[in-house]
């Protein structure tokens, strides 16, 4: 379909070349640290580092970084270029609209990027030093992402179309009536109404500008890339430019709410035909990436509809003939990230083992290596010409970007964005221990020890619910649930690895499906249980906090702790197992995770589910409670938050709410972050410090 506007016909916007006459409108901020501690404040100061991309030639790489106005409440993310031994650090942005999917272009000599900085989302160009800025394209609506062919004359992106019809499509006459006509799920998804979706186009592009537009759904109904996650990272240019590859779950209302079947589509540019690769593989099927010679495709895949936490799977695919292959039959943990070496006989991909997350390599007769070691998660890498980069976190030290050797696995920084600040911290030790479940089993446990910590003293202790609820406890970096600011309060901080959570085989990830209240309940009290025993841990003040699921967690841990612990604080948690389930909107997974329907009386997976929901417990609840949560949350609305506050207040139970009615799931809002920080922590100290 030939969409009837197209994109800038020419240069549209020039600037000066000289960045230094503009001044960024939100940098890096001069932070100092008082007596060592990581207060809400220096936590929010820090530099958030992300995506690093190799030059062409290897020899320059190109990552961004987010800085944080308190004051103004928001975040502006600039572009550095800097060597991969680390010298010759640049700022080439100082704008103050955030520059994101920057890709190198023209061999390393030029780099495109969108930018907002003329109102909607658009294609820009400038040089690699950051001067001679232009931007290329005027698309009605925006482009949330783009990826070039690799001649770079073509140029593949995504802007959001129409879903549906509006009140004023139906009358007409009542142009502001505000009423939504709904007929169908899923008319809601995360934090938004869906009234738009993604649609991918392509277009012709000569480095100066972009023509008219292709829609390579042809005006389906269908989301592409897919909602809440998915980006351009779910699209590929086949290595001649002619054929594009895409996922996307051909579904729509309540069809689309229930299931996780994507495809993996072949899109011809020539004959504008559409082949499905994957039909019959029924769960989620992602990230599709030719190989470097054209003939095999590689993809993530799921096995099961309506499990998006099954394993995901390395899959290729034969493009001649068909033939499919299941690279990681053998590997019995999530695969992310792949990327194809030069030789298309091997890739690179990201994987957590016994929460570690690292960058592994496979080729196609099975044999896998570990690459990067040691206690960190990779959670990005680049490779280029026998180089490789990577972006790097762990519970101690934030993200930065790393020359990683392919060979030896050997990590440099290189970015170095927060040393200023983390020179002047006193940093809490992130210590692993194997901790014996009430099974037999052995559970890797985090525990962070606040800073200068002395055995001979007795301190606090929080037990960490961990979300998800199958999202791994591993060494992750995160700027509202942070370990290192909690013991960095003075407490000891216990996280455990909790049955359901990747990272320690299918076994252990898929116990805890249909078995909330079951198993993964007696770990974490396992875990609490065994370090109260310590004679530095203060067993008579124990806490327990969590969000999402771990909210959930900590909800029904009030209704069944037999006294272990003296407070809570549950953000965005399930309350009301019967209410969530009217409420949420991506029905597969409260199909898969509680077993079913509640009115369903035959189904005893649904019927234990329903029976152990954390409302029915509510006269056993006994501890002081602080409940938190966003009133854009369409995942866990805040009516369950605002239920449980209500039930601890009417049983007499010291209880505190923090509602946010501009947040959604998470707090994203830098001075309700702090807000956030500054309530917990007067929560805790209040209960568990007196």
């Amino acid at each position: 379909m030939i969409m009837s506007t197209s994109l800038c016909l020419g240069a549209c916007t020039q600037q000066g070349e000289k960045l230094e006459e503009k001044a960024p409108l939100i940098g890096r901020s001069e932070v100092k640290v008082v007596n060592g501690i990581l207060a809400p404040e220096v936590l929010y100061s820090l530099a958030r580092v992300s995506d690093a991309k190799l030059s062409p030639d290897g020899k320059k790489v190109l990552y961004g970084v987010t800085f944080i106005s308190i004051e103004q409440n928001k975040g502006n993310r600039e572009l550095f270029v800097v060597n991969p031994d680390g010298t010759g650090k640049q700022q080439i942005t100082q704008t103050p609209k955030s520059e994101q999917n920057e890709v190198w272009i023209k061999d390393g000599g030029e780099i495109a990027f969108l930018s907002s900085e003329s109102g909607s989302s658009q294609v820009w160009i400038m040089q690699a030093d950051g001067t001679n800025r232009r931007q290329v394209s005027d698309y009605e609506g925006g482009i949330n992402g783009f990826v070039l062919s690799p001649d770079e004359t073509q140029i593949l992106f995504i802007s959001d179309i129409q879903y549906g019809k509006r009140t004023p499509d139906i009358y007409p006459d009542l142009p502001k009536a505000s009423g939504r006509i709904i007929d169908d799920l899923m008319y809601k998804h995360w934090d938004e109404w869906v009234e738009t979706i993604p649609h991918p186009f392509v277009a012709s592009f000569d480095g100066k500008a972009i023509g008219a537009a292709i829609d390579i759904l042809e005006g389906e109904p269908y989301e592409c890339p897919m909602k809440p996650s998915s980006g351009i990272g779910d699209l590929a240019w086949s290595p001649d430019g002619k054929q594009i590859a895409y996922a996307c779950r051909k579904k729509t209302g309540l069809e689309y709410a229930i299931s996780t079947n994507s495809d993996i589509y072949l899109y011809d540019l020539a004959s504008k035909t559409t082949r499905n690769l994957t039909d019959g593989m029924m769960g989620y099927d992602t990230a599709p990436q030719f190989s470097p010679d054209g003939k095999l495709i590689a993809w993530v895949s799921q096995e099961r509809d309506g499990y998006e936490s099954d394993k995901k799977r390395l899959f290729t695919e034969d493009l001649v003939t068909g033939e499919k292959q299941y690279l990681t039959t053998d590997f019995d943990y999530d695969i992310e990230s792949i990327q194809w070496l030069p030789d298309s006989r091997s890739l690179y991909f990201i994987a957590c083992k016994e929460a570690l997350t690292h960058i592994w390599q496979i080729d196609l007769d099975k044999q896998i290596r570990q690459i990067t070691s040691g206690q960190y998660d990779y959670i990005g890498m680049d490779a280029v010409a026998g180089q490789m980069v990577a972006v790097r976190q762990s519970q101690e030290y934030p993200t930065e970007v790393f020359a990683v050797n392919p060979e030896t696995g050997e990590a440099t920084e290189i970015s170095f964005e927060n040393k200023a600040i983390f020179d002047q911290l006193s940093v809490a030790k992130s210590v692993p221990r194997w901790i014996k479940t009430t099974d037999g089993k052995q559970m890797l446990t985090w525990i962070v020890y606040p800073p200068h910590f002395d055995p001979a003293k007795k301190y606090p202790a929080l037990l960490y619910c961990q979300g998800g609820p199958q999202s791994t406890v591993s060494q992750f970096w995160s700027y509202r649930w942070n370990l290192q600011i909690m013991a960095a309060n003075g407490y000891i901080v216990v996280a455990p690895n909790r049955r359901g959570l990747p990272g320690f085989g299918q076994e252990w990830l898929e116990q805890i499906s249909g078995d909330y209240s079951g198993q993964n309940m007696k770990d974490l009290l396992a875990a609490i249980d065994e370090m109260a025993k310590e004679p530095y841990v203060d067993a008579d003040h124990l806490g327990a906090v969590g969000a999402s699921y771990g909210g959930y967690s900590v909800y029904w841990l009030a209704g069944n702790h037999q006294k272990r612990f003296k407070a809570f604080v549950a953000h965005a948690g399930i309350f009301n197992f019967e209410q969530q389930y009217l409420e949420t909107e991506e029905m597969w997974f409260a199909n898969w995770d509680l077993g079913g329907a509640y009115w369903d009386k035959t189904n005893a997976v649904a019927q234990k589910s329903f029976t152990n929901s954390p409302h029915r417990f509510i006269d056993k609840w006994d501890t002081p409670i602080l409940v938190t949560a966003g009133e854009l949350d369409y995942r866990v609305v805040a009516g369950q938050g605002m239920s449980a506050f209500n039930a601890a207040k009417l049983r007499g139970i010291p209880a505190e709410m923090l509602i946010y009615p501009n947040e959604n799931h998470w707090i994203a809002q830098p001075q309700n972050g702090i807000l956030y920080q500054r309530v917990f922590f007067n929560w805790l100290d209040k209960w568990l410090k007196n």
